[in-house]
């Protein structure tokens, strides 16, 4: 993209940091400049709440009949979709994620506002009987108001579409805040929302850090929602934050996934879906399958299989055909993950494969770090207990199916989890148990936006809730069955001949 220093959108104009700040965005695969963009200050932040505030109040969008928001997202979708190869490459520049994988995101992001595009305006309103012939009393859907968005760096533009795609078919106004070294699409973004003709004010933009640009959005009195994903630790201040002015949270916070694998499953599905739950996108993924929980009777074989597949995975940059992933996304990030296989050989699990970066010129200027397998480890060591958030992945075993469930749920988080087994039943009792928003059977990681998406426990709050407040006290859980699991290919088997 072209660089800049004036990515800052609010009110419908492109205006620079107030301060004249700006940072350098660098491709993590090969530290090449991408882009350069203004580094938003709180006086920048409060601006575009401002901006928000005023449209919001104004009823420049709120006040457009539903049925057109829904055709609006539909044009951006459309969008999205003439632009595919254009909003790719700026997202794998900014990640050092493969342009294949870019693609794909892109092609979920479009569905994300297909889906909403077609959802604005179905909810309709309901009567209530008021027990008095007299009386009129009825239940209606209004926007939230102000939300503020804060979005991560693993995949910058679905995080950002799950939240803005929901909050224009709802009427909202909103701000982002996207991560500081992913800014490009979100950029794109607002280019497109402007050039399709969103009034002024009701999309706004800040590019910087949390500290500076992302606090305001959940302290300040003028929004009334904020929308966080990203760590743990972060996710705690943002609900601190908010609860001075009690407004509405969204929290999404990652996980510590479970992948339990029964004796009786597809072994080479398994395998070849372990392998892709763990080291897709270099394990940053907040589902991503850290924790393989494995049947003790198979777990011998099943890990010498992985391990003899994970050494095989090729490293490289976004446009490296034959790479199967890619970079970490900095270099500290790189540094937090291998003091995390560390501390936890330490602790005296057993490294398996990886636990360094790999050697050769061609990674001298990225980030890259090797897949790693780690057994042997036990309930309560940091490997089994913290989000690696990079492409590391544990081993448990078990023996019953009781104590699956039970080594499964023994985390604070609860995101995702699968399972695998051929047996029908066995498959439902556990999915069942499992602690966790989303729970696959003989799959991992598919994506509908039709489904909520959230946790349990510090996995994060603020789901998509039902036409009563009965949803308030109560978790929801997407149950995801592939009755027919293949294979994927993704990671490649260089040990086997074709």
């Amino acid at each position: 993209m072209t660089n800049t220093a004036s990515t800052l959108f609010i009110n419908g104009a492109w205006e620079p940091a107030a301060s004249g700040a700006v940072r350098e965005i660098r491709n993590p695969a090969d530290g090449q400049l991408v882009a350069t963009v203004s580094e938003a200050g709180r006086e920048d932040a409060e601006r575009a709440i401002a901006a928000a505030r005023t449209a919001f109040d104004s009823g420049v969008w709120a006040s457009v009949p539903a049925p057109e928001r829904g055709d609006f997202l539909l044009k951006v979708a459309a969008g999205l979709r003439e632009r595919r190869e254009e909003f790719a490459r700026a997202e794998s520049l900014d990640t050092g994620k493969r342009l294949v994988e870019s693609r794909l995101d892109m092609d979920d992001i479009a569905a994300c506002f297909d889906y909403f595009g077609k959802l604005a305006g179905q909810q309709a309103g309901r009567m209530v009987d008021a027990g008095d012939p007299a009386v009129v009393s009825r239940i209606v859907h209004e926007p939230v108001g102000v939300c503020g968005m804060i979005t991560p760096w693993n995949y910058p533009l679905l995080q950002a579409a799950w939240k803005i795609a929901p909050a224009l078919a709802a009427g909202c106004t909103f701000v982002l805040k996207p991560a500081e070294l992913t800014p490009s699409t979100a950029i794109l973004t607002m280019q497109l929302l402007q050039d399709l003709g969103l009034p002024d004010g009701v999309a706004n933009l800040v590019t910087g850090t949390g500290a500076e640009a992302g606090a305001p959005l959940s302290e300040h009195p003028d929004v009334d929602l904020v929308s966080f994903t990203g760590g743990l630790v972060t996710g705690r201040v943002v609900a601190a934050a908010a609860a001075g002015t009690v407004k509405k949270v969204a929290l999404e916070l990652g996980g510590k996934n479970p992948n339990v694998v029964f004796a009786d499953a597809d072994f080479d599905a398994a395998v070849d879906n372990a392998l892709n739950a763990a080291f897709v996108h270099s394990g940053q993924v907040c589902s991503a399958g850290a924790r393989l929980v494995v049947e003790e009777s198979i777990a011998e074989r099943f890990v010498d299989e992985l391990v003899r597949r994970a050494e095989g995975i090729r490293l490289g940059g976004p446009f490296d055909e034959a790479a199967e992933t890619g970079p970490l996304i900095s270099a500290a990030h790189r540094e937090k993950v291998d003091n995390y296989v560390r501390r936890g050989v330490q602790e005296g699990a057993r490294l398996r494969c990886g636990g360094a970066a790999p050697e050769g010129a061609e990674y001298d200027d990225g980030f890259y770090y090797l897949p790693t397998v780690l057994d042997r480890v036990e309930r309560g060591m940091s490997v089994v207990v913290d989000e690696a958030f990079g492409p590391v992945v544990t081993v448990e075993t078990f023996r019953t199916e009781d104590e699956a469930v039970a080594t499964a749920n023994d985390t604070v988080y609860g995101l995702a989890g699968a399972v695998w087994t051929q047996d029908a039943g066995k498959a439902q009792r556990v999915a069942g148990r499992l602690r966790h928003g989303t729970v696959w059977i003989n799959d991992f990681h598919p994506y509908l936006p039709q489904a909520e998406w959230g946790g349990f426990g510090q996995s994060g709050v603020g789901r998509e809730l039902g036409p009563t407040g009965l949803a308030e006290y109560q978790e929801a859980k997407h149950i995801y069955q592939n009755t027919s699991p293949q294979v994927t290919g993704w990671f490649a088997d260089h040990g086997k001949e074709s």
